[in-house]
């Protein structure tokens, strides 16, 4: 008889098959059968793709009958619905997309199935992947399990739900906004971003199917409930875009350290703009704590940064980035509105509508600049421990973004301040590993996030991994 349940780790699942303990067809089942019983469900699966789920664990028992072996043989998981998937809607919540059905997989999901895994569905997300929530036109909201009057977090946030509900064990995300690691902080789960260039990053996005040498800071990573899972995906994922296969090799060094004494950590210091929650504050200093009584070198150092030109920056390439389809006149018209603001984001993000190819440039030489201010920092300390957003899930919000507002510890703040963590990482294209950090008084998730070296993804990942062994770790949402 199987222990195997719908929290269960991917690691188990996968010895548990190996073991002969569960059939790739019974722990499909297992899995539809837990999305089919919630109701009202929150929203997570956008895409459901049981019958295929079905073929694929039948095929996967076959193989497994006749001793063959793959990293996620007969695992069941889901993909988030921008990730390039022959013959599956890829829409990214597009209204005008909705009927976008690419013809080939992308490097992500060719990599996953390559695996052996059966795919559940795909997830939901925001309109244009551009929100820290996951509701869209196309699939409606997903909401959060432990409080469906808030959001999951985005763009991954159907992801997140999944995960925190038992739907699936794995989930790939990606996070140029902090789309993996929002969700995973709101739902109490583990996030990995990567090294920017340590996981293909095709195909994230609606005919992105190309590999693209302009694009700066976008990300696809593994998301999981534990940090063995997180490895594992990851592990699965990494390898080079397309057509860089003949020599592109990846050799990743282990951890600089494994128990949580040998680290050395630089605590986050406050950041202009925003004042982190009590409850972000209160998990920083239990961690200072821990790590401090573990015998770990705790301090809390400069960052190598100009906070204001860093972020500044960061807006500017982000703002190429995510309007590169947009009309010259649109930009233009859009860049004139956000120039009468007296907010430095909208000037920033002003810049970026009508940046020219010389001011990109000159962007990306600063970026080079900060990430080789980063590698003498890490020549000095192994991880930077910081929140990983300024709160917990906040509810609901519609209406466009540049009108709402974050209500933190009774302050209203502006809703940008929301990437303001995220983006530590984002900008020098460092390894981010979001992990669970407890409960904040309302009984919600509370989540923190671990910056390694540059190439040296192993070390936030072991990081976070001591620290789950010590309790840091996802706990199931009361009711699920």
């Amino acid at each position: 008889m199987s222990t195997i349940d719908h929290f269960s780790t991917a690691t188990a699942m996968l010895a548990a098959l190996r073991a002969r303990e569960i059939s790739s067809v019974e722990l499909a089942e297992l899995h539809i059968a837990r999305i089919e019983a919630l109701v009202p469900p929150p929203n997570a699966i956008a895409i459901h793709t049981f019958e295929r789920a079905r073929e694929a664990a039948r095929a996967a028992d076959a193989r497994l009958a006749a001793g063959e072996t793959a990293p996620l043989l007969g695992l069941p998981m889901t993909l988030k619905e921008s990730t390039l998937t022959a013959g599956l809607p890829q829409s990214a919540g597009i209204e005008a997309l909705a009927g976008h059905v690419p013809a080939q997989d992308g490097p992500i999901a060719r990599a996953v199935f390559d695996a052996g895994a059966a795919l559940l569905g795909k997830t939901n997300i925001p309109v244009a992947l551009g929100d820290w929530q996951a509701d869209s036109p196309v699939y409606g909201r997903t909401n959060n399990p432990w409080d469906t009057t808030r959001t999951p977090g985005g763009s991954t946030g159907g992801g997140g739900a999944a995960l925190a509900a038992g739907f699936t064990p794995l989930e790939v995300g990606s996070d140029i906004g902090g789309s993996i690691r929002v969700p995973a902080a709101y739902c109490g789960v583990f996030g990995h971003r990567p090294t920017e260039t340590a996981i293909p990053r095709t195909g994230a996005f609606p005919f992105a199917d190309l590999p693209n040498p302009t694009a700066l800071l976008g990300v696809q990573g593994p998301l999981a409930r534990c940090t063995d899972d997180l490895e594992l995906l990851f592990d699965v994922l990494a390898g080079p875009e397309d057509g860089e296969h003949v020599g592109w090799r990846l050799d990743l060094p282990p951890p600089r350290a494994t128990a949580l004494g040998d680290f050395r950590v630089a605590l986050c210091p406050p950041l202009p703009g925003v004042t982190a929650s009590r409850a972000m504050r209160d998990a920083l200093a239990r961690l200072a704590d821990q790590l401090s009584d573990a015998g770990a070198r705790v301090e809390t150092p400069d960052l190598p940064m100009v906070f204001e030109d860093y972020f500044a920056d960061y807006l500017r390439i982000l703002t190429v980035m995510i309007n590169q389809g947009t009309p010259a006149e649109d930009r233009h018209a859009m860049a004139a509105s956000l120039r009468e603001s007296d907010d430095p984001v909208r000037r920033a993000q002003a810049e970026g509508l009508v940046m020219d190819a010389p001011g990109y440039i000159m962007a990306a030489h600063r970026r080079a600049a900060a990430q080789a201010a980063w590698r003498r920092f890490f020549e000095d300390w192994d991880i930077v421990a910081a929140p990983m957003v300024p709160d917990v899930a906040f509810p609901h919000q519609t209406g466009a973004m540049a009108d709402r507002t974050l209500t933190i510890d009774n302050e209203s703040v502006n809703y940008f301040a929301n990437i303001l963590y995220p983006m530590l990482a984002i900008f020098p294209g460092l390894p981010s590993t979001a992990f669970p950090a407890g409960r904040s008084a309302e009984g919600l998730p509370v989540g923190l996030q671990a910056i390694g070296p540059y190439l040296e993804d192993r070390t936030p990942m072991a990081f976070a991994r001591a620290l789950e062994a010590e309790g840091w770790a996802f706990t199931p949402p009361p009711g699920y």
